[in-house]
């Protein structure tokens, strides 16, 4: 029973990561309709960011947060304006997957020229602390990372609900004709867009930074990633993602303590299939157009 108890844990603690590593994949796709094959650069820059600011300067991991998703944000946004966005101007949604997918290839080489392909980690103070609730012991890293995961997301929540940016930013997907209409500059809403979910995306690499090790080739796994939960989930929502991440956390978990590790990624494809097969527009549909 105790086994039991502890994978489970262990795959909510596992899946609120990837809840908000495919958070702004989510975003992405859900508002501007581009798959963003470059979402994993942005989660392992994260996770570089984090690193640099550790053994450089010093700065926690959970300190560096803010200043990694500012920095994160300012380059989605610069990125999507002035190349995504002539991309699909100039040629078509298609046009805008392959200059990401070219984008991802550059960034890994540049990240394996800075830091090497070497195993990578970040080990602050209370990386090796546990925390006793009951009969569970829980890493203390997986407990913040979590609790850190949770918050990052109710507060995107509330952004795109709540504040007066994220309202024209779903105004805008669900019609781009009637926010022109309304003098909305779809132009910058896009830019924007791109923005937060990069921003998302390398907050999410500062916390896979201190639970996993990593290394440049990453990137491709956390995009894969991030479309198999927001497969699951549903497209543009926050509790998509949640929901997607925990279902993918659990079954990954289970998978590797009860069959075997080796089989992991055969499980989550499998519900990848099942999922496109049953409900395409996931479990929870897509969050700005209509779902079946």
């Amino acid at each position: 029973m105790s086994t039991f108890v502890n994978t489970l844990t262990s795959g909510i603690l596992y899946g609120g990561i990837l809840s908000i590593s495919a958070l702004g994949f989510s975003l992405i796709f859900g508002v501007m309709n581009v798959i963003n094959l470059a979402h994993g650069v942005f989660v392992i820059g994260g996770s570089y960011a984090a690193l640099f600011a550790w053994t450089q300067l010093g700065i926690d991991p959970l300190v560096s947060l803010p200043f990694v998703m500012l920095a994160a944000f300012m380059l989605g946004s610069t990125y999507q304006r002035f190349v995504i966005q002539r991309a699909v101007e100039r040629g078509s949604p298609v046009a805008a997957l392959l200059v990401t997918f070219g984008f991802s290839l550059i960034a890994i080489n540049v990240l394996t020229t800075l830091f090497s392909s070497t195993v990578r980690n970040i080990s602050p103070s209370y990386s090796f602390l546990n925390v006793s609730l009951g009969p569970l012991s829980l890493d203390a890293v997986r407990l913040i990372a979590f609790l850190t995961a949770i918050s990052l997301i109710a507060l995107f929540t509330w952004f795109l609900s709540r504040a007066r940016m994220g309202q024209i930013i779903r105004a805008t997907a669900q019609s781009e004709l009637a926010a022109r209409l309304c003098g909305v500059d779809v132009r910058k809403i896009y830019a924007i867009t791109f923005g937060v979910g990069s921003a998302v995306a390398a907050a999410s690499g500062v916390l896979i930074g201190v639970m996993l090790p990593f290394t440049p080739a990453d990137e491709t796994m956390w995009t894969v990633y991030a479309f198999v939960v927001v497969t699951l989930g549903g497209v543009g929502s926050p509790a998509g993602a949640l929901l997607g991440g925990l279902l993918l956390g659990i079954a990954a978990t289970f998978t590797q303590t009860y069959v075997g590790a080796v089989y992991t990624n055969i499980v989550m494809f499998l519900l990848l299939l099942l999922m496109l097969l049953v409900r395409p527009n996931g479990i929870l549909g897509s969050a700005f157009k209509v779902s079946r």
